[in-house]
Protein backbone atom coordinates (compact mmCIF):
# COMPACT_ATOMS: atom_id res chain seq x y z
CA UNK A 1 0.00 0.00 0.00
CA UNK A 2 1.50 3.41 -0.93
CA UNK A 3 3.02 5.02 2.16
CA UNK A 4 1.98 8.60 1.26
CA UNK A 5 -1.71 7.70 0.98
CA UNK A 6 -3.40 8.17 4.33
CA UNK A 7 -5.91 5.32 4.28
CA UNK A 8 -8.21 5.13 7.32
CA UNK A 9 -9.50 1.58 7.99
CA UNK A 10 -12.94 0.83 9.47
CA UNK A 11 -13.95 4.49 9.10
CA UNK A 12 -17.24 5.89 10.44
CA UNK A 13 -19.08 7.81 7.72
CA UNK A 14 -21.49 9.49 10.12
CA UNK A 15 -19.74 12.88 9.93
CA UNK A 16 -19.47 12.87 6.14
CA UNK A 17 -23.12 12.29 5.19
CA UNK A 18 -25.72 14.97 5.92
CA UNK A 19 -28.32 12.41 6.99
CA UNK A 20 -26.01 11.54 9.87
CA UNK A 21 -26.36 7.79 9.33
CA UNK A 22 -23.71 5.85 11.24
CA UNK A 23 -22.40 3.41 8.64
CA UNK A 24 -18.78 2.36 8.32
CA UNK A 25 -16.38 1.99 5.40
CA UNK A 26 -13.76 -0.73 5.12
CA UNK A 27 -11.30 1.99 4.03
CA UNK A 28 -11.45 5.78 3.58
CA UNK A 29 -9.28 8.26 1.71
CA UNK A 30 -9.62 12.05 1.65
CA UNK A 31 -8.63 13.03 -1.89
CA UNK A 32 -7.00 16.46 -2.16
CA UNK A 33 -5.11 15.98 -5.45
CA UNK A 34 -5.40 13.94 -8.63
CA UNK A 35 -2.13 12.14 -7.93
CA UNK A 36 -3.79 10.25 -5.11
CA UNK A 37 -6.28 8.73 -7.57
CA UNK A 38 -3.39 7.59 -9.75
CA UNK A 39 -1.75 5.96 -6.71
CA UNK A 40 -4.97 4.19 -5.73
CA UNK A 41 -5.20 2.57 -9.15
CA UNK A 42 -1.51 1.61 -9.01
CA UNK A 43 -1.95 -0.27 -5.76
CA UNK A 44 -3.32 -3.79 -6.37
CA UNK A 45 -5.10 -4.02 -3.00
CA UNK A 46 -6.81 -0.63 -3.26
CA UNK A 47 -7.56 -0.95 -6.98
CA UNK A 48 -9.38 -4.24 -6.36
CA UNK A 49 -11.71 -2.78 -3.74
CA UNK A 50 -15.24 -1.62 -4.57
CA UNK A 51 -15.18 2.21 -4.69
CA UNK A 52 -17.64 4.84 -3.49
CA UNK A 53 -17.17 8.49 -4.48
CA UNK A 54 -18.28 10.94 -1.84
CA UNK A 55 -18.58 14.72 -2.10
CA UNK A 56 -20.55 16.66 0.48
CA UNK A 57 -22.53 13.56 1.40
CA UNK A 58 -25.75 15.52 0.92
CA UNK A 59 -27.30 13.29 -1.73
CA UNK A 60 -26.71 9.82 -0.33
CA UNK A 61 -28.47 7.38 1.98
CA UNK A 62 -26.22 4.73 3.49
CA UNK A 63 -28.31 1.60 3.94
CA UNK A 64 -25.46 -0.36 5.54
CA UNK A 65 -21.69 -0.56 5.94
CA UNK A 66 -19.61 -0.15 2.77
CA UNK A 67 -17.18 -3.02 2.22
CA UNK A 68 -14.78 -1.06 0.07
CA UNK A 69 -12.82 2.18 -0.37
CA UNK A 70 -14.57 5.54 0.05
CA UNK A 71 -12.91 8.30 -1.98
CA UNK A 72 -13.91 11.57 -0.33
CA UNK A 73 -13.33 14.29 -2.94
CA UNK A 74 -11.75 17.34 -1.28
CA UNK A 75 -9.82 18.96 -4.15
CA UNK A 76 -9.79 22.72 -3.45
CA UNK A 77 -9.28 25.85 -5.53
CA UNK A 78 -11.34 28.54 -7.26
CA UNK A 79 -10.30 31.10 -9.84
CA UNK A 80 -11.37 33.28 -12.73
CA UNK A 81 -9.69 31.57 -15.69
CA UNK A 82 -10.71 33.55 -18.77
CA UNK A 83 -13.56 34.72 -20.97
CA UNK A 84 -15.67 33.14 -23.67
CA UNK A 85 -17.71 35.54 -25.74
CA UNK A 86 -19.76 37.56 -23.30
CA UNK A 87 -19.12 35.23 -20.38
CA UNK A 88 -16.50 35.06 -17.65
CA UNK A 89 -15.11 31.57 -17.00
CA UNK A 90 -14.69 30.54 -13.37
CA UNK A 91 -13.27 27.21 -12.21
CA UNK A 92 -13.53 25.42 -8.88
CA UNK A 93 -12.07 22.20 -7.50
CA UNK A 94 -14.46 19.31 -6.95
CA UNK A 95 -14.15 19.54 -3.18
CA UNK A 96 -15.17 23.19 -2.88
CA UNK A 97 -18.38 23.79 -0.92
CA UNK A 98 -21.09 24.71 -3.43
CA UNK A 99 -22.69 27.55 -1.46
CA UNK A 100 -19.28 28.97 -0.58
CA UNK A 101 -18.38 28.96 -4.28
CA UNK A 102 -21.65 30.69 -5.21
CA UNK A 103 -20.93 33.43 -2.67
CA UNK A 104 -17.37 33.76 -3.99
CA UNK A 105 -18.62 34.32 -7.56
CA UNK A 106 -20.98 37.02 -6.29
CA UNK A 107 -18.08 38.68 -4.46
CA UNK A 108 -16.29 38.81 -7.84
CA UNK A 109 -19.27 40.72 -9.22
CA UNK A 110 -20.46 37.72 -11.25
CA UNK A 111 -24.09 36.62 -11.35
CA UNK A 112 -25.57 33.41 -12.69
CA UNK A 113 -25.45 30.98 -9.76
CA UNK A 114 -27.47 32.99 -7.21
CA UNK A 115 -30.75 31.07 -7.70
CA UNK A 116 -28.90 27.94 -6.56
CA UNK A 117 -27.52 29.45 -3.35
CA UNK A 118 -27.50 27.31 -0.20
CA UNK A 119 -27.93 24.00 -2.03
CA UNK A 120 -25.89 21.58 0.09
CA UNK A 121 -22.98 19.67 -1.35
CA UNK A 122 -19.80 20.26 -3.33
CA UNK A 123 -18.96 21.77 -6.70
CA UNK A 124 -17.88 18.38 -8.05
CA UNK A 125 -21.21 16.80 -7.21
CA UNK A 126 -23.27 19.61 -8.77
CA UNK A 127 -23.10 18.34 -12.39
CA UNK A 128 -23.74 14.73 -11.37
CA UNK A 129 -27.21 15.62 -10.10
CA UNK A 130 -27.59 18.63 -12.42
CA UNK A 131 -28.66 20.52 -9.31
CA UNK A 132 -31.16 23.31 -9.67
CA UNK A 133 -33.53 25.63 -7.88
CA UNK A 134 -35.88 28.52 -8.62
CA UNK A 135 -35.73 28.16 -12.39
CA UNK A 136 -31.95 27.63 -12.74
CA UNK A 137 -29.90 24.47 -13.29
CA UNK A 138 -26.19 23.73 -13.46
CA UNK A 139 -26.53 22.72 -17.12
CA UNK A 140 -27.48 26.32 -17.97
CA UNK A 141 -24.09 27.69 -16.88
CA UNK A 142 -21.65 24.77 -17.14
CA UNK A 143 -18.85 25.39 -19.63
CA UNK A 144 -16.71 22.29 -19.14
CA UNK A 145 -15.37 19.93 -16.50
CA UNK A 146 -12.29 17.79 -15.98
CA UNK A 147 -12.64 14.12 -15.15
CA UNK A 148 -10.20 11.44 -14.11
CA UNK A 149 -11.04 8.36 -16.19
CA UNK A 150 -10.53 5.33 -13.97
CA UNK A 151 -10.35 3.00 -16.98
CA UNK A 152 -7.48 4.83 -18.67
CA UNK A 153 -5.94 6.55 -15.64
CA UNK A 154 -5.94 9.83 -17.56
CA UNK A 155 -7.54 13.25 -17.28
CA UNK A 156 -9.90 14.52 -19.95
CA UNK A 157 -12.19 17.47 -20.52
CA UNK A 158 -15.94 17.19 -21.16
CA UNK A 159 -18.25 19.93 -22.37
CA UNK A 160 -21.89 20.32 -21.37
CA UNK A 161 -23.18 18.24 -24.28
CA UNK A 162 -20.97 15.31 -23.30
CA UNK A 163 -22.49 15.38 -19.80
CA UNK A 164 -25.92 14.44 -21.22
CA UNK A 165 -27.83 16.54 -18.72
CA UNK A 166 -31.47 15.87 -17.87
CA UNK A 167 -33.75 16.74 -14.98
CA UNK A 168 -31.61 15.87 -11.92
CA UNK A 169 -29.66 13.59 -14.22
CA UNK A 170 -26.39 13.31 -16.14
CA UNK A 171 -24.10 10.74 -17.75
CA UNK A 172 -22.36 10.36 -14.37
CA UNK A 173 -25.44 8.62 -12.94
CA UNK A 174 -25.34 5.92 -15.63
CA UNK A 175 -23.12 2.93 -16.34
CA UNK A 176 -20.99 4.62 -19.01
CA UNK A 177 -20.16 7.50 -16.66
CA UNK A 178 -19.60 5.50 -13.49
CA UNK A 179 -15.82 5.40 -13.96
CA UNK A 180 -15.45 9.15 -14.41
CA UNK A 181 -14.30 11.12 -11.36
CA UNK A 182 -14.96 14.87 -11.58
CA UNK A 183 -11.92 16.85 -10.36
CA UNK A 184 -12.88 20.40 -11.32
CA UNK A 185 -15.74 22.30 -12.97
CA UNK A 186 -15.69 25.47 -15.11
CA UNK A 187 -18.76 27.70 -15.34
CA UNK A 188 -19.55 30.43 -17.90
CA UNK A 189 -21.20 33.40 -16.17
CA UNK A 190 -22.67 36.04 -18.47
CA UNK A 191 -21.49 39.63 -18.07
CA UNK A 192 -24.92 40.82 -19.27
CA UNK A 193 -26.68 39.55 -16.16
CA UNK A 194 -30.43 39.83 -15.52
CA UNK A 195 -32.36 38.44 -12.53
CA UNK A 196 -34.15 35.13 -13.05
CA UNK A 197 -37.42 35.64 -11.18
CA UNK A 198 -39.66 33.21 -13.06
CA UNK A 199 -40.60 31.51 -9.78
CA UNK A 200 -43.35 33.52 -8.10
CA UNK A 201 -42.12 32.67 -4.60
CA UNK A 202 -38.75 34.29 -5.30
CA UNK A 203 -40.29 37.37 -6.91
CA UNK A 204 -42.61 37.75 -3.92
CA UNK A 205 -39.71 37.47 -1.47
CA UNK A 206 -37.86 40.26 -3.25
CA UNK A 207 -40.98 42.40 -3.53
CA UNK A 208 -41.53 42.03 0.22
CA UNK A 209 -38.04 43.45 0.78
CA UNK A 210 -38.80 46.44 -1.46
CA UNK A 211 -37.18 45.14 -4.62
CA UNK A 212 -38.99 44.65 -7.93
CA UNK A 213 -38.12 42.75 -11.07
CA UNK A 214 -37.54 45.91 -13.09
CA UNK A 215 -37.08 49.65 -12.71
CA UNK A 216 -34.87 51.52 -10.26
CA UNK A 217 -35.48 48.93 -7.55
CA UNK A 218 -34.35 45.96 -9.66
CA UNK A 219 -32.46 43.47 -7.46
CA UNK A 220 -28.81 42.65 -7.90
CA UNK A 221 -27.42 39.13 -7.96
CA UNK A 222 -26.41 39.26 -4.29
CA UNK A 223 -29.91 40.39 -3.33
CA UNK A 224 -31.43 37.50 -5.30
CA UNK A 225 -29.07 35.13 -3.50
CA UNK A 226 -30.06 36.59 -0.14
CA UNK A 227 -33.73 36.07 -0.97
CA UNK A 228 -33.11 32.45 -2.02
CA UNK A 229 -31.20 31.80 1.21
CA UNK A 230 -34.00 33.32 3.29
CA UNK A 231 -36.64 31.12 1.60
CA UNK A 232 -34.58 27.95 1.91
CA UNK A 233 -33.81 28.57 5.58
CA UNK A 234 -37.51 28.99 6.33
CA UNK A 235 -38.53 25.85 4.50
CA UNK A 236 -35.63 23.42 4.84
CA UNK A 237 -33.85 22.06 7.93
CA UNK A 238 -30.17 22.73 8.52
CA UNK A 239 -28.33 19.36 8.29
CA UNK A 240 -26.15 20.53 11.20
CA UNK A 241 -29.31 20.63 13.34
CA UNK A 242 -31.30 17.69 11.96
CA UNK A 243 -30.00 15.10 9.51
CA UNK A 244 -31.47 15.25 5.99
CA UNK A 245 -30.57 15.09 2.31
CA UNK A 246 -32.61 18.07 1.12
CA UNK A 247 -35.38 17.40 -1.37
CA UNK A 248 -35.84 13.64 -1.26
CA UNK A 249 -38.11 13.15 -4.28
CA UNK A 250 -38.01 14.50 -7.82
CA UNK A 251 -40.98 16.53 -8.99
CA UNK A 252 -42.74 14.05 -11.31
CA UNK A 253 -43.38 14.97 -14.94
CA UNK A 254 -46.64 13.68 -16.46
CA UNK A 255 -48.46 14.11 -19.76
CA UNK A 256 -50.91 16.97 -20.21
CA UNK A 257 -53.68 14.37 -20.45
CA UNK A 258 -52.78 12.77 -17.12
CA UNK A 259 -52.53 16.21 -15.52
CA UNK A 260 -55.97 17.17 -16.82
CA UNK A 261 -57.45 13.95 -15.44
CA UNK A 262 -55.87 14.63 -12.04
CA UNK A 263 -57.12 18.22 -12.04
CA UNK A 264 -60.67 17.00 -12.63
CA UNK A 265 -60.46 15.11 -9.33
CA UNK A 266 -58.00 17.38 -7.48
CA UNK A 267 -58.59 21.00 -8.61
CA UNK A 268 -55.90 22.34 -6.25
CA UNK A 269 -53.18 20.18 -7.85
CA UNK A 270 -49.92 22.16 -8.12
CA UNK A 271 -48.56 21.85 -11.65
CA UNK A 272 -46.22 23.70 -14.02
CA UNK A 273 -46.41 23.37 -17.82
CA UNK A 274 -43.11 22.42 -19.47
CA UNK A 275 -41.76 23.54 -22.84
CA UNK A 276 -42.68 20.21 -24.47
CA UNK A 277 -46.30 20.39 -23.27
CA UNK A 278 -45.86 17.98 -20.37
CA UNK A 279 -46.65 19.01 -16.80
CA UNK A 280 -44.35 18.97 -13.78
CA UNK A 281 -46.19 18.23 -10.52
CA UNK A 282 -45.12 19.33 -7.04
CA UNK A 283 -44.02 16.17 -5.23
CA UNK A 284 -44.28 17.94 -1.88
CA UNK A 285 -47.96 18.73 -2.49
CA UNK A 286 -48.72 15.12 -3.42
CA UNK A 287 -46.99 13.84 -0.27
CA UNK A 288 -48.73 16.42 1.90
CA UNK A 289 -52.13 15.39 0.53
CA UNK A 290 -51.38 11.82 1.61
CA UNK A 291 -50.97 13.04 5.17
CA UNK A 292 -47.26 12.38 5.57
CA UNK A 293 -46.03 15.83 6.64
CA UNK A 294 -44.70 15.58 10.20
CA UNK A 295 -45.16 11.79 10.42
CA UNK A 296 -42.45 9.26 11.23
CA UNK A 297 -41.60 5.61 10.75
CA UNK A 298 -39.12 4.64 13.43
CA UNK A 299 -36.47 7.33 13.74
CA UNK A 300 -36.98 8.57 10.17
CA UNK A 301 -39.63 11.20 9.51
CA UNK A 302 -41.10 13.78 7.15
CA UNK A 303 -40.16 17.36 7.97
CA UNK A 304 -42.97 19.39 9.51
CA UNK A 305 -42.40 22.45 7.29
CA UNK A 306 -41.78 20.71 3.96
CA UNK A 307 -43.18 17.32 2.96
CA UNK A 308 -40.49 16.90 0.30
CA UNK A 309 -37.79 16.51 2.96
CA UNK A 310 -37.14 13.33 4.97
CA UNK A 311 -35.22 13.73 8.23
CA UNK A 312 -33.27 11.74 10.79
CA UNK A 313 -35.01 12.30 14.11
CA UNK A 314 -32.09 10.71 15.94
CA UNK A 315 -30.26 7.47 15.29
CA UNK A 316 -32.16 6.57 12.12
CA UNK A 317 -30.71 3.77 10.03
CA UNK A 318 -30.59 3.79 6.26
CA UNK A 319 -33.10 0.92 6.30
CA UNK A 320 -35.59 3.12 8.20
CA UNK A 321 -35.17 5.97 5.73
CA UNK A 322 -35.67 3.55 2.84
CA UNK A 323 -38.80 2.07 4.44
CA UNK A 324 -40.27 5.55 4.93
CA UNK A 325 -39.53 6.52 1.34
CA UNK A 326 -41.15 3.34 0.00
CA UNK A 327 -44.27 3.89 2.14
CA UNK A 328 -44.64 7.43 0.81
CA UNK A 329 -44.16 6.28 -2.78
CA UNK A 330 -46.82 3.59 -2.32
CA UNK A 331 -49.37 6.05 -0.92
CA UNK A 332 -48.81 8.65 -3.66
CA UNK A 333 -49.08 5.98 -6.35
CA UNK A 334 -52.29 4.58 -4.84
CA UNK A 335 -53.98 7.97 -4.51
CA UNK A 336 -52.76 9.82 -7.61
CA UNK A 337 -51.41 7.13 -9.93
CA UNK A 338 -48.08 8.99 -9.96
CA UNK A 339 -44.74 7.24 -9.31
CA UNK A 340 -42.27 9.31 -7.29
CA UNK A 341 -38.55 8.91 -7.93
CA UNK A 342 -36.03 9.51 -5.16
CA UNK A 343 -33.25 12.09 -5.59
CA UNK A 344 -30.60 10.67 -3.21
CA UNK A 345 -28.51 7.65 -4.11
CA UNK A 346 -28.99 4.58 -1.91
CA UNK A 347 -25.78 2.71 -1.08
Amino acid sequence: MPTDLVISPDFSLRSVNTFGIDARARAYLRVTQVGQLVQVLADPVLAAMPRLLLGGGSNIVLTGDFDGLVLHMAIAGRAVVGEDGGSVLVRAGAGENWHGFVQWTLAQGLGGLENMALIPGTVGASPIQNIGAYGAEVKDVLHALTVFDVASGELRTMDAAACRFGYRDSVFKHADGAGLVIVDVTFALARAWAPNLKYAELAQELAASGLAASGLAAPGAQQVSDAVVAIRRRKLPDPAQIGNAGSFFKNPVVSSEQCAALLAVHPALVHHKQADGSEKLAAGWLIDQCGWKGRSLGAAGVYEKQALVLVNRGGASGAEVLALARAIQADVLARFGVALETEPVFV
